[in-house]
């Protein structure tokens, strides 16, 4: 996907940019910068290598301000008609400016241009850790509701959520 078109669509500014990332390497590299950074989040070093390795062949998403990579997701898909947040980060010196949401934005756009109907993130249940509070307040603004909450699909600290959204018939 040509950086221009996802900018286009998702109207980020010239400083910055959204590019699909093809080469594992770089993905790799992209994945750890961002994940060691969110250890409020990614605090267990075996899930966040996890994330990485599984990110490897998934379609992978990255912001850039400044030629610098400041968050990325990336996109998996769950079934013929649902595609997942499998994971996403955006650095904490990058947080409240908006770029979660243009990512975010991204991924639907993507997803729904790829023929799928619906979207869904996992993350931990509101009301166990603040941090995830407010992971869940973002996906609520992105227009996610709530499906279902498996309380030990991880373990009993981290009761999951299921959000989903519609993406509309292609």
């Amino acid at each position: 996907i040509l950086p221009i078109i996802l900018n286009k669509m998702c109207g980020i500014n010239m400083d910055s940019k959204i590019i699909e990332i093809k080469d594992k390497k770089e993905k790799e590299k992209i994945g750890r910068l961002i994940l060691d950074d969110l250890t409020n989040w990614f605090g267990i070093s075996e899930s966040r290598q996890m994330y990485i390795n599984e990110s490897l062949d998934k379609i992978f998403l990255a912001v850039f301000i400044d030629d610098s990579p400041a968050g990325f997701l990336v996109i998996k898909e769950t079934s013929k008609d649902c595609a997942e947040i499998f994971v996403m980060g955006v650095m904490k010196k990058y947080h409240g400016l908006g770029l979660g949401r243009k990512l975010s934005e991204a991924f639907e756009d993507l997803a729904s241009n790829l023929s799928f109907t619906y979207a869904q993130v996992k993350t931990v249940r509101s009301g166990i850790y603040e941090d995830y509070d407010k992971t869940n307040e973002f996906y609520r603004a992105m227009g996610f509701k709530e499906l279902e909450c498996f309380p030990s699909l991880w373990d009993d600290n981290n009761p999951c959520q299921i959000y989903i959204k519609y993406l509309g018939n292609k």
